[in-house]
């Protein structure tokens, strides 16, 4: 079975909502399609840290259409797909291809290799997602700020110079339409790093006033959010910047997100402790322009 050369081009990363492509790959399991194309606007969920899910939308073909139920992340050895956590290896791996697969309902649509088909991403549900992942990461930065006086001793930083509490703690993180659901884990190695906790508890009130504040400033100054990328297929590193006041943020991202931080306000949070101490939870909630 013949398939993808090269990783699959994407576009969603510049906001793409539609595309032509071509059929690459068609893969049959379980009652469902997977199709592969060449390119794509459809964000996958990613396997590997899936905070984001996959977008919803259709693919066309000769006029005929069919739902994309789902949207995962493929790797192609030159034989066999494999396909979201069934992916043997890292992206970048030499030897395989990296590719979107949109999976639809066996039986509606027949799709072949060598069709060409357009992609049309559910814009509703994208924007849903893209301001709760905008939001997720303004919050985390000014969780960051918020807690800097905590460390004891000087941990990695974020990139606007604020002790990296997100990436030092988190355990999970789940990006919801407007809004995400953020975990982080209080334990020994976070202390032995220097953070201190005591008290923590006693504070919340006080520390998410702090946290509104930065968010409320942020949302104000209307800064442009992007997505840059290293490149235009799905392996290639994709970074997440937003123009704030306080200077130029960057975060590692797979994700979509808005297009300035205006088009989440308001941002509130939630935060929450619980009983045994040890595991903070933060709940974000955005504004969107299409509420």
């Amino acid at each position: 079975m013949s398939g993808p050369t090269i990783d699959s081009v994407v576009t969603f990363p510049a906001g793409s909502l539609t595309e032509s492509a071509v059929v690459q790959l068609v893969a049959r399991a379980d009652g469902e399609l997977g199709v592969v194309t060449d390119r794509t606007p459809f964000h996958p969920l990613d396997p590997t840290w899936p905070d984001q899910g996959p977008d919803l939308g259709t693919i066309g073909v000769d006029g005929r259409s069919a739902a994309v139920l789902d949207c995962r992340v493929g790797a192609w050895d030159g034989t066999d797909l494999f396909v979201g956590s069934a992916v043997p290896v890292r992206r970048g791996e030499p030897g395989w291809t990296f590719v979107v697969v949109h999976v639809l309902a066996a039986g509606p649509l027949e799709v072949a290799s060598g069709d060409e088909v357009t992609l049309t991403v559910d814009e509703q549900h994208r924007a849903a997602l893209s301001a709760g992942h905008t939001g997720c990461h303004l919050a985390a930065l000014a969780l960051n700020a918020a807690l800097a006086g905590r460390w004891r001793k000087q941990p990695r930083v974020d990139s606007l110079g604020h002790p990296d509490f997100d990436q030092s703690a988190i355990t999970s993180s789940r990006i919801e339409p407007f809004g995400s659901v953020d975990e982080y884990r209080l334990g020994r190695s976070l202390r032995r790093s220097g953070f201190d906790a005591a008290g923590l508890a006693d504070d919340l009130p006080a520390l998410t006033e702090t946290v509104t504040a930065t968010l409320d400033r942020w949302a104000a100054a209307a800064g442009e959010v992007r997505v840059e990328v290293a490149g235009p297929g799905l392996a290639d590193r994709r970074e997440w910047v937003c123009l704030l006041p306080d200077g130029p943020a960057r975060i590692p991202c797979g994700g979509t997100h808005v297009r300035s931080t205006a088009d989440v306000a308001p941002i509130r949070v939630h935060l929450t402790l619980d009983e045994s101490g040890s595991q903070l939870t933060m709940h974000t909630e955005v504004g969107s322009p299409i509420r």
